[in-house]
């Protein structure tokens, strides 16, 4: 009971953000910063117009507005725990943007299970940008194990990640640099260790292939997963 009004409080508070116009600080800020950064580091990874993308946790489309624009129609979809933020990104930053010509309603989808074979596509490329930061470790398995499903063999997932500095005590709170977050080892924001990024894939098709710095404002590791051959 105590999760569940935990949930229906920050779904609330949620809410009154949208309706006050602040739903761009509800994903955390840095509007044009982390979208870009987004943008700009999946396509220097190779992403090409034609390809289909997930925008795992796409909130009100922070990244989701520019991968709208660079992709081909219909070749975004995103997946997000609230129907109220979904709905401000395509009601005003997609209208905002004169965007919404290019991305069916139907390719925006509210769950919290990660679940995405709804829309009956296999997807090129996923991203979970500031998601499992939030979360504790088996939702990042649990999501592996669904994206495996919707995921094309070969294709690639990116997912954010707070990592413990060279040396840091892991089972205690640590600040980071850039950026200040202070993450946890228990609680929201969450920091784990490479080992248990690799855990989040044991037994799955998939494949780490590597963590590395890509200059997130705040620190974040982004993790690259390759989807393993059929």
């Amino acid at each position: 009971m105590a999760s569940k009004l935990k949930d229906a409080h920050s779904d609330s508070v949620v809410v009154a953000a949208v309706m006050s116009g602040k739903h761009r600080n509800s994903v955390g800020g840095m509007w044009d910063e982390i979208g870009g950064l987004q943008r700009d580091f999946v396509l220097g990874e190779g992403l090409t117009p034609d390809m289909r993308l997930l925008d795992i946790g796409c909130g009100c489309l922070r990244a989701g507005v520019h991968f709208v624009r660079y992709l081909n129609a219909g070749n975004y979809y995103g997946i997000d725990v609230s129907q109220a933020l979904l709905d401000a990104g395509y009601d005003i930053e997609l209208a905002d943007a004169g965007l919404q010509n290019k991305l069916p309603r139907s390719n925006l989808n509210c769950n919290g299970g990660f679940e995405a074979s709804m829309f009956g596509v296999k997807f090129d490329v996923a991203i979970a940008q500031s998601v499992f930061t939030h979360l504790p470790l088996n939702h990042f398995r649990l999501c592996m194990a669904r994206a495996a499903d919707y995921v094309r063999p070969g294709g690639t997932l990116y997912a954010t990640v707070f990592l413990p500095p060279d040396g840091a005590d892991w089972t205690r709170p640590i600040t980071h640099s850039p950026g200040g977050i202070v993450t946890h080892p228990n609680a929201d924001p969450f920091h784990y260790q490479e080992s248990d990024v690799g855990y989040a894939v044991a037994d799955l098709p998939w494949t780490l292939l590597e963590i590395r710095d890509w200059n997130h404002p705040r620190n974040q590791q982004m993790a690259i997963f390759r989807r393993d051959p059929a």
